[in-house]
């Protein structure tokens, strides 16, 4: 997992993004378009390279995600963190003690689940690192379901992790998405994440979905249910106004935070 601060996460993700759109890159491009030194570039490109986003080679770097592929968890996990935290106990407020709780896996499900910590609920989470976070939680019981768990994302995926969802019946589902749009629904960018993600949504009475305001804007590969499935949408301030009310118009009850 990357130890960084907030404002080297934003300059690990600027820099993703620039090599994924260039294809490949060199340093002092690099540097002058973060307007960080080229030996921190440098520092900065051996990080991303250990994690799979890109490979080096003499002066600069070449992406190794396609168009469409997801920058690894570890990078996305501190990026907006002050958002996804908010967000998250957004959500927590939505949730009655005495709930039984489906959380999906991704960054943001992985903040709902730390604020439900020291709730009196039983929650099933959909990845390691949520069950992680809630393997000391006090008053929650923990449900785990099968699976096998993507690397990197340790999401629970394929059939014994839509078995288990089917077993059971939740009051609340917090899904995650990748994209959210009035006019394409809730999409992923992995098929067997979206399979998961519509067997939690399938096995609850009420679903909140989860988004940044970047993620309002975007579509991605997979789709997982349309967008008048959800009953309630959590993102943040800076989504934008016709995306927002596009869903609510859809009858999604939209919170921004």
């Amino acid at each position: 997992m990357f130890d960084v601060d907030v404002a080297s996460t934003d300059r690990l993700r600027q820099i993703t993004d620039a090599v994924r759109e260039a294809g490949r890159i060199g340093v002092a491009e690099l540097a002058e378009l973060t307007g960080a030194s080229e030996m921190t570039i440098r520092r900065d490109l051996e990080t991303l390279s250990e994690q799979g986003v890109l490979e080096r080679y003499r002066g600069g770097a070449r992406s190794l995600l396609l168009r469409g592929e997801e920058p690894p968890f570890a990078l996305r996990e501190q990026e907006g963190l002050a958002v996804k935290r908010r967000i998250a106990a957004a959500v927590a407020d939505l949730i009655a003690d005495g709930e039984s709780v489906v959380v999906d896996s991704g960054t943001t499900c992985l903040e709902v689940a730390r604020a439900l910590e020291h709730r009196r609920l039983t929650v099933m989470p959909l990845s390691l690192h949520a069950v992680n976070a809630l393997s000391a939680a006090p008053q929650v019981t923990l449900l785990v379901p099968g699976g096998r768990p993507r690397p990197g994302e340790l999401a629970l995926t394929g059939p014994l992790a839509t078995a288990s969802l089917a077993a059971l019946r939740f009051d609340t589902a917090v899904i995650g998405c990748c994209g959210l749009t009035a006019a394409d629904g809730l999409t992923a960018y992995d098929l067997d994440d979206a399979a998961v993600k519509r067997a939690a949504i399938g096995s609850a009475r009420r679903v909140i979905a989860v988004a940044d305001a970047a993620k309002l804007s975007r579509t991605a590969l997979a789709f997982v249910a349309p967008a008048a499935t959800l009953h309630a949408v959590v993102t943040d301030e800076a989504a934008p106004d016709a995306e927002t009310d596009a869903l609510a118009a859809a009858g999604v009850t939209v919170r921004k935070v």
